[in-house]
């Protein structure tokens, strides 16, 4: 029994290597992975219910027309752009976040990055964990919930054992529920207000209660996806194409975000509640019930998703299997979600400040500094640590703790971290 544990916890490089999501170094070229299973996985994961839980909390402080849906369209565009110029180096370089953070930050100094993001996405995981639990309890407290959220946590981490390919399996059904559902429910809840212009005047009593700015908007619209946005390296990465590295974030983000924003916030608006399980109650018991499977499911491949996305980071800085810290992330996640999803929007304001600029000194390296490119072949030479981009984020954090009126905290934060990057990059010397 000892001599199997030593052999499950022990690291074997060339194995982790030659397996199907290589966390060690660039993919070869036969790692990479067709167009449809990429575009499918994209379409899974785009549809995490984040979507319908802030929408629920745009449509408490936003008119649905034309602020609500002006707000979600820009926040997720400058999550897509985001994403994009991210995509792209993934698919460029064939390397993961961690390995992109080892470029900029340094071999050593890309553990600081990667371990502080991690511990964020396992929040996030956390999240989803009580989400599943609350789906079907309806409350924090009872046995019911325990029970559902601590199995979920554990569906979550087994499915994620066995690595991209187990996501692909439970990505579509979930996709297509959804998008059922939610259609389904934006025409009952128009008719229960009345119609929409009953509608739109509803959105306008509703918002009126406890308005929000549509810059706090957009900050809560970017911060529900920037941890996304800024991992995407890990799925365009396994791209063929550039198209394809470039669709899987707009898929996510343009498309499926968005629209589960626009559901979201009609279900809030008229029900009271931002909760997707408790609005689609009042349809009836089918419909309920078909909303609650689809839910399930969408948290599901979310929960994979989310702990993936870890997962590899952390195996790759920590040199352990990726079986090992599945298990240790998994376990992570599941206990942080009996806690952390009656916190989800201050997750999310905190997401919003501190995410953006870890990645705004790895976009102005590879854009700018190195001309579009990171020399792949010479990741053994990396410097040891750079102090530029440990400043840059730094600054780039204060940044967004700054009150102004003209630009959003979390695009500040990144801004001021990618200019102060380039400003210290030529002063500061790389420590080897």
């Amino acid at each position: 029994m000892i001599e199997r544990l030593k052999s499950w916890w022990k690291f074997d490089e060339e194995a982790e290597k030659s397996s199907a999501d290589n966390p060690l170094t660039p993919l070869t070229p036969a790692q990479r992975r067709d167009t449809l299973p990429l575009l499918t996985l994209a379409f899974g994961w785009g549809f995490l219910v984040t979507g319908l839980f802030i929408g629920g909390a745009l449509g408490a402080g936003v008119p649905f027309w034309p602020d609500l849906v002006m707000v979600s369209f820009l926040g997720n565009a400058a999550n897509f752009v985001i994403g994009a110029l991210i995509g792209y180096i993934g698919y460029k370089t064939a390397c993961n976040s961690g390995l992109l953070y080892g470029f900029v930050y340094g071999r050593i100094g890309a553990y600081l990055p990667v371990l502080f993001l991690s511990l964020l996405l396992i929040g996030w995981q956390g999240i989803v964990v009580g989400a599943f639990g609350f789906a079907w309890a309806q409350d924090f407290n009872s046995t019911t919930f325990y029970v559902v959220a601590v199995s979920a946590g554990l569906l979550f981490t087994a499915t994620t054992y066995y690595g991209v390919r187990g996501l692909e399996l439970v990505s579509m059904p979930s996709v297509l529920i959804l998008i059922g559902v939610g259609i389904y429910a934006a025409y009952s809840n128009t008719m229960q207000a009345g119609g929409w212009d009953a509608f739109l005047a509803l959105s306008v009593e509703t918002a009126s209660k406890a308005p929000i700015s549509n810059m706090q908007a957009v900050n809560l619209v970017i911060g529900s996806w920037i941890a996304g946005a800024i991992v995407m390296a890990e799925y365009t990465r396994f791209a063929k194409k550039a198209w394809v590295a470039i669709a899987i974030p707009f898929i996510v983000l343009i498309i499926a975000q968005w629209f589960l924003q626009i559901i979201g916030s009609m279900g809030g608006i008229v029900s009271g509640t931002h909760d997707f399980t408790t609005y689609m109650k009042l349809q009836g018991p089918i419909i309920a019930g078909i909303g609650l499977i689809g839910m399930s499911l969408a948290l599901w491949t979310t929960g994979d998703a989310n702990l993936y996305l870890p997962v590899i980071q952390t195996s790759n800085v920590l040199r352990r299997p990726q079986r090992v810290m599945t298990l240790i992330c998994g376990l992570l996640g599941t206990v942080f979600g009996l806690g952390i999803y009656q916190h989800f929007l201050d997750w999310i304001g905190l997401l919003a400040n501190l995410v953006p600029p870890l990645i705004g000194p790895v976009i102005a390296a590879f854009y700018i500094v190195n001309k579009g490119k990171f020399d792949t072949e010479k990741m053994d030479k990396l410097a040891t640590w750079n102090p530029a981009a440990f400043l840059a984020y730094i600054a780039g954090a204060a940044s967004t703790f700054y009150k102004q009126d003209f630009l959003v905290p979390s695009l500040v934060g990144l801004l001021v971290s990618m200019l102060t990057y380039l400003l210290f990059y030529y002063i500061l010397p790389r420590r080897n």
